[in-house]
């Protein structure tokens, strides 16, 4: 029904779900409820594939009878209807087989994309606003919800850039594919000679991350030592093991605290320092994402534009990774784009 890395997936999904559940019905999980938000929204993502390929299975054994039974009978009505649930049957498992490939750290996440117009003034600009409405068009065909974060306006017309959201499931692990150079082929319609002329924008797609960063410290990653503090702080100091060092053991971080007289308050504050410096090297990582996936940009130049949209003297849109091309230039610029982000996906090239 699948391909054989989506049952493979799927197995090692159920398996997972399961560790959820029992980690969900441990004594104390709900004790810190910042702390339980990512593990339930993985058990949201993971009930909904285990669901949907169940359905697929059901739905599929419940149209091979009624097949059988309509061959059987040489009921033409019943096998007219058996192959319109089979078709939707293939669009399904389509769909499905893609979601089970978006299994990136940040493909669930929602997308910010941002559209600037490359060199060559109002052509550009215009072509940069062609796109952005197209990309519009894609999110609310899919269902998704998009929201303006910048807007720059062009000099006469178009857009010299914007920067937007699209809100939905899964929505950076599809759009990924969409980043990269842009290349527009056509009879300008700002310059009255009635040259031919090529315009470049450039498209990047980042995820949208969680800012609210959960720091959620658990007893058996920590080793905490207590010792005499030295230094100034007169005979109480010197003679007392009040001083404290914290090891968080997963990241080999050590803070450790001596200033205060009281063991508890000196832990206290070394616990504060600690996921102080937790907190920053988990924003560390979040920006070296963020960066990794930067620089992989393109200059906004000739030959470096994953796609070709050429309206004269011919019409047709070509995905240059995987070859691809498609004549309803019209169509492409009015939203419909799956094939490119689909064709993208399956080839392993996003």
């Amino acid at each position: 029904m699948t391909s054989s890395r989506s049952i493979f997936d799927l197995v090692s999904q159920e398996k997972r779900l399961q560790e959820i559940e029992a980690e969900i019905a441990r004594d104390g999980f709900w004790d810190n409820p910042e702390g339980t938000t990512a593990i339930l929204k993985e058990r949201t993502l993971l009930g909904q594939r285990i669901d949907a390929f169940h359905g697929l299975e059901n739905d599929l054994e419940e149209a091979g009878i009624l097949l059988e039974l309509a061959v059987e009978e040489a009921d033409a009505d019943a096998m007219a209807e058996v192959s319109g649930q089979i078709g939707d049957l293939g669009r399904r498992m389509h769909r499905f087989s893609l979601d089970m490939m978006l299994d990136g750290e940040d493909d669930g996440n929602n997308a910010i994309i941002s559209i600037n117009a490359g060199a060559g003034g109002t052509e550009a600009q215009d072509w940069a606003e062609m796109l952005f409405r197209m990309y519009l068009r894609w999110v609310e065909a899919k269902g998704f919800k998009s929201g303006i974060v910048d807007f720059q306006p062009g000099d006469e017309a178009g857009i010299k850039s914007v920067t937007f959201t699209a809100t939905g499931q899964y929505a950076f692990g599809y759009l990924k594919s969409e980043s990269g150079v842009h290349r527009l082929v056509r009879i300008s319609p700002f310059n009255a000679s009635g040259k031919r002329h090529t315009s470049f924008a450039s498209v990047f797609v980042y995820p949208e991350l969680d800012n609210a960063i959960e720091i959620d410290v658990a007893d058996k990653d920590l080793r905490i030592d207590v010792f005499r503090a030295s230094g100034a702080g007169g005979q109480h100091v010197n003679k007392t093991s009040s001083a404290v060092r914290i090891t968080h053991l997963p990241t080999g971080i050590v803070v450790q605290c001596q200033q205060e007289k009281s063991q508890h308050r000196n832990k206290d504050m070394a616990m504060k320092v600690l996921k102080a410096r937790l907190y920053e090297a988990e924003k560390r990582k979040q920006d070296a994402r963020l960066q990794e996936i930067h620089n992989g940009k393109d200059d906004i130049a000739w030959g470096s534009q994953i796609r070709s949209y050429v309206l004269h003297p011919y019409q047709m849109v070509k995905d240059h990774r995987i070859g691809l091309d498609v004549g309803n230039v019209n169509s492409v610029l009015d939203g419909d784009i799956d094939m490119f982000i689909e064709g993208v996906l399956l080839s392993g090239k996003a």
